[in-house]
């Protein structure tokens, strides 16, 4: 499998119409999908694997499935900033702009700079973006390379303009501050803090079964369980 060709002749052999109209109610454009899982990406991710320029083109293609794929494939440590910007602002929906582009963002050495650009975007895909790629990016790296100062100021930010912001900017503040009390020991308590203030965070998931995590919960739990401050090699499943 070594054209994009074949890859999307692939894809669309996986697609499942009943995984379609699943996704559209996350978001997901209907014509611009085949319904494929995520295993059986995984399967052809391997078949591709180290194939940067074919994962570039697949996401271009503009098909949600071949961007997510894209994501799987490509190696974020060898994007340009301007490559990772334009992935960002063109993800389309949440399984790309909240999963495929912070998980290649966070192996790059712009993640940190990106991920405070796209957070300030009036965009809503963006700017979800960009705090899960500062979540990604707190998650991977070691504490005494972190700016704790700037990190103390995002969840005050959080705090103040959590209610006012947009629907999946809610879902992946909340992220945010679950990321920082079990990622960063030095501001743990700082995290419990605005999760304690912040409460149950609400977000319209679409008449779907997914669930917002209450934050001081899922801190409480990494912490009861001994992972918390165990940092991640990367973000990528």
């Amino acid at each position: 499998m070594n054209t994009l060709a074949e890859v999307m002749t692939a894809l669309k052999n996986k697609g499942n119409e009943a995984r379609i109209k699943l996704f559209v109610k996350h978001g997901a454009p209907a014509n611009k999908m085949f319904g494929v899982s995520v295993a059986d990406m995984k399967v052809i991710a391997k078949k591709i694997k180290g194939k940067q320029e074919l994962a570039y083109e697949l996401y271009k293609t503009g098909n949600s499935d071949a961007m997510y794929l894209a994501g799987m494939v490509a190696d974020g440590s060898l994007m340009t900033k301007r490559q990772l910007d334009s992935w960002a602002n063109n993800s389309g929906w949440e399984m790309n702009s909240e999963y495929t582009v912070p998980r290649v963002a966070t192996e790059s050495k712009h993640a940190r700079d990106l991920a405070l650009k796209w957070m300030k975007s009036k965009k809503e895909t963006v700017a979800a973006c960009g705090w899960n790629t500062y979540s990604g990016y707190v998650t991977v790296t070691q504490d005494e390379k972190l700016d704790m100062t700037e990190i103390r100021s995002l969840l005050k930010t959080i705090e103040q303009e959590i209610d006012e912001a947009a629907n999946r900017v809610r879902y992946t503040m909340n992220g945010f501050v679950i990321a920082v009390g079990s990622y960063v020991i030095p501001l743990m308590n700082d995290a419990k803090t605005t999760a304690q203030k912040l409460g149950k965070v609400e977000v319209d998931m679409q008449g779907t079964s997914c669930k917002v995590p209450l934050a001081i919960e899922y801190i409480e739990k990494v912490e009861k369980s001994g992972r918390a401050g165990k940092k991640r090699r990367t973000i990528k499943c």
